[in-house]
């Protein structure tokens, strides 16, 4: 089965992953960061880190 590489813009762990699709997200298992793939180029996937908004439960 082909891979894609890349490398978390945080924490710049290396990452190694089944094929994905520009769009999908995906989690760094180092840092657990949420990652968007903005691009994909010979097999090098070009990752961006998502901003997550925590709710506000107002406590």
């Amino acid at each position: 089965m082909p891979t894609l590489t890349g490398a978390c813009p945080e924490c710049e762990t290396d990452l190694t992953t089944p094929p994905l699709n520009e769009g999908e997200t995906l989690s760094c298992p180092e840092c657990l960061l949420t990652l968007r793939v903005d691009g994909i180029q010979d097999g090098t996937l070009s990752l961006q880190m998502i901003e997550v908004q925590l709710r506000d439960w107002g406590q």
